[in-house]
């Protein structure tokens, strides 16, 4: 399967959050694990602006493989282990 860049970076997104303590560095506000990433964590991690992040994060949830917890003025995504487990099971049945 010929994957893009673009779908790689969703793909690095999901595996960093599925253990998030390992991958990115304590947060200020927000506990990694129960409240989840901040963009601006997933984009320093990606090397790429807020912006950029954004847009993947957004669509992540937008497909609903994550979910988001505001705390103050900033958003935290975690994933949605539930979904993506629903949604790997309609492609093993061949969609």
């Amino acid at each position: 399967m010929l994957r893009n860049a673009k779908s790689t970076t969703r793909l690095d997104i999901l595996d960093w959050l599925k253990d998030p303590a390992a991958h990115f560095p304590p947060q200020r506000h927000a506990d990694l694990v129960e409240d989840g990433v901040s963009c601006r964590a997933v984009a320093a991690k990606l090397g790429v602006s807020r912006r950029v992040a954004g847009a993947h994060l957004d669509l992540l949830t937008r497909l609903g493989l994550l979910r988001t917890k505001r705390i103050r003025h900033r958003v935290y995504y975690r994933r949605d282990d539930i979904r993506i487990a629903e949604v790997a099971r309609l492609f093993e049945k061949g969609w």
